[in-house]
């Protein structure tokens, strides 16, 4: 091999690094990709759910849902009420059944105030959990996604004159910047149809009494978006 080929291969590798550095995941699959295929892939697939009350009737509904669509799933949970993303990072309860359930998928949820807090208080308390959380995902095997909530029904109290609108649409952005920080995470997009729902004027009957946590129909709801991202 002559000095100009090998000048020649060493600049179309220096050229070229800009472009590779640019590709995302596995096998240049974007989160989106990587999910799909994931899913395509599996004859049954398991999903864990780590996150609080709001998640605590969506593994039920979503088993249910995919079995009346032909879809084999197993379910699993790591949920206690009012658990934050920092609580379950340093949950060894958590931490051993990220490692241990040999999970495709694992959903993270935030408790429901913190995506919706300021830019600052948010990246504090909920992007180094997450980081560290769907690192152990991706080391464990597992592709980790976010589950993006829903504003409260009358917003957040400890701000005045809020609203639902306006609290959905700061965990929107929250959980966007989250999964961006995370690395690129496909976010499960609940709250967008809890939004239309209420659009529709019959969001209420997503609630229990509380304005908060989802009765059954919202757990519906949640249930359908789970599927519709993962095998559309």
């Amino acid at each position: 091999m002559n000095l100009l080929t090998i000048f020649l291969m060493a600049v179309s590798i220096i050229m070229c690094l800009p472009a590779c550095s640019s590709v995302s995941i596995v096998g240049g699959m974007t989160p989106r990709e990587e999910l799909v295929t994931r899913v395509k892939s599996k004859p049954e697939l398991a999903v864990l759910f780590v996150g609080n009350s709001y998640s605590f009737g969506v593994p039920k509904a979503f088993t249910k849902l995919a079995a009346t669509r032909g879809k084999r799933v197993r379910c699993g949970h790591s949920t206690f009420g009012g658990w934050t993303l920092g609580q379950h990072a340093v949950s060894e309860s958590t931490l051993k059944k990220i490692r241990q359930g040999s999970w495709d998928i694992i959903v993270f949820q935030e408790q429901s105030e913190i995506p919706a807090m300021s830019p600052r208080k948010r990246a504090r308390l909920m992007f180094p959990p997450l980081r560290k959380l769907a690192q152990e995902a991706r080391d464990h095997g597992a592709i980790p996604v976010l589950y993006q909530t829903w504003g409260r029904r009358d917003g957040d109290t400890n701000r005045k004159h809020d609203n639902f609108l306006a609290m959905n649409q700061r965990l929107r952005e929250g959980y966007q910047a989250a999964a961006k920080d995370a690395g690129g995470l496909v976010v499960i997009p609940v709250g967008d149809a809890w939004e239309r729902e209420i659009s529709a004027t019959t969001g209420r009957e997503l609630f229990i009494t509380d304005g908060s946590h989802p009765n059954a129909f919202g757990d519906e709801v949640t249930a359908e978006v789970f599927y519709q991202s993962f095998w559309k």
